[in-house]
């Protein structure tokens, strides 16, 4: 390990580096880990931009949330149901599977957080699209056209997702960047704890112009995140090794079969996908038991705010300590969560048709859910170096979305013929094998 020492501060003034050394506990900031002087001196300025960055980001993924927020838009435009199960696996396999393609592009450029913005500017219009459907869709034409805005949504998150991690592996040094991410993750949970409050005041009056201001909201943070990537002052890199998505590919595998520990984090992040993929089963839980007024759904936003503002500082000082750890206890907080979740339905009636039983269960499988996130993205990003980062993130993302599909539709039909509840058990005994094997993982932080 290695420190670098910047003799002076650049372009940030004392002001703003103490403000950073504050809120990061570092005594100087001065000193970095694997990044270049250059960037060591811009640290200060551009971990608030990344900061507020980030929460645009955040925010923006809450209120257009597959989750929660996109299947009461198709239930308030009137789209077949069966169109409300393709949301999540759209919504998370078509950011993750085009991104080798992306990692190879990416490498190509010596400024690589044009690609950012770009990845931010299509999800601020697909935001807009949304936000349009829900005042004027209708029906299956509008579910299919939801679809569709999602999809381009999506797919301007995969080109977010990669040029993130690398511009942050550039600018932000070690130590530095779970800190980072947990803040902006308590940041965003403050504000949608606020849209949740909204939502809950407004009750049971007619939704859709609600969820269009949710959704214009989300293009506006989208928009955020677009304006402070092209702020980031980031040095040039190097450009060798960029290659197509079949080279790609191969490269991944290569590094799988040369990295054992890169190929046991993917392993244990296949395990983890049993946090994201209960959440809307439990969601779907409280809504079939307690109805699908605004009510009930600012309830579940508001425990989702909660949550992000509670797990995410905690998280994120744990991760730069030991991510393997974070997944580890995230993955066993998950289990226990779904374990709850489905004993919700065997409570007295009066509570098992409250929305209350399950959003408190929901705000910690958000909690844990934060945690797996953080946890892994930080392992990912401290796990590789500047040379292989794009491609490492990109691998195992790409890697992940085809999981996902797959395991999301086995999941859908398993949900039509045993119901949610024994779905969250099934689920649990996954995030079990996840914390084990997450339990398991070398350490990178060292």
């Amino acid at each position: 390990m290695t420190a670098r020492s910047s003799s002076t501060r650049g372009g940030d003034d004392d002001s703003l580096t103490r403000l950073f050394e504050r809120v990061t506990g570092d005594d100087d900031s001065r000193m970095c880990r694997d990044i270049s002087d250059a960037a060591c001196r811009e640290q200060p300025g551009n971990f608030f931009r990344h900061l507020v960055a980030a929460l645009g980001n955040k925010l923006a993924d809450e209120l257009s949330n597959a989750r929660l927020i996109l299947p009461w838009l198709m239930g308030a435009i009137g789209a077949p149901v069966w169109m409300v199960g393709l949301l999540v696996p759209i919504r998370e396999a078509g950011a993750l599977l085009p991104q080798l393609l992306i990692a190879g592009y990416i490498r190509l450029r010596k400024i690589r957080k044009w690609v950012w913005v770009a990845g931010g500017v299509a999800q601020a219009v697909g935001a807009v699209l949304l936000g349009l459907l829900a005042l004027f869709g209708h029906g299956s034409w509008g579910g299919a056209l939801v679809l569709i805005a999602l999809t381009g949504l999506s797919l301007g998150r995969g080109l977010s997702s990669v040029a993130t991690k690398d511009v942050m592996g550039k600018t932000i040094a070690k130590q530095r960047r779970g800190t980072l991410m947990g803040w902006s993750a308590s940041a965003a949970g403050a504000l949608t704890l606020l849209v949740g409050v909204g939502l809950m005041l407004m009750g049971d009056r007619p939704g859709t112009w609600a969820l269009a201001v949710l959704l214009f909201a989300a293009a506006f943070g989208w928009a955020l995140n677009a304006l402070c990537a092209a702020a980031i002052r980031e040095a040039p890199g190097a450009t060798e090794g960029g290659a197509n998505a079949w080279d790609s590919v191969k490269q991944g595998i290569s590094l799988m079969r040369r990295d054992r520990r890169f190929l046991h984090f993917n392993l244990s992040r296949a395990l983890l996908l049993s946090s994201a993929l209960a959440l809307p089963y439990l969601a779907l839980l409280g809504q079939q038991n307690s109805g699908t007024d605004l009510a009930s759904l600012g309830i579940l936003v508001l425990t989702s705010g909660v949550a992000g503002m509670i797990g995410g500082p905690i998280w994120g000082r744990l991760a730069d300590r030991s991510s393997r750890r974070v997944m580890r206890n995230a993955a066993i907080g998950a289990a226990l969560c779904c374990v709850a979740g489905a004993a919700c339905v065997l409570l007295p009636e009066a509570a098992r048709t409250s929305v209350w039983p399950y959003a408190v269960v929901y705000g910690l499988l958000m909690i844990a859910h934060a945690g797996i996130r953080l946890g892994r993205k930080t392992y990912v990003v401290d796990l590789s170096d500047s040379d292989t980062r794009a491609l490492y993130v990109a691998f195992s993302n790409t890697f992940t979305g085809v999981l996902m599909l797959i395991v999301g539709l086995l999941l859908g039909v398993l949900a039509q013929w045993l119901g949610s509840a024994p779905l969250l058990l099934l689920l649990a005994l996954l995030a079990l094998a996840a914390a084990a094997s997450s339990h398991a993982l070398a350490e990178v932080e060292a």
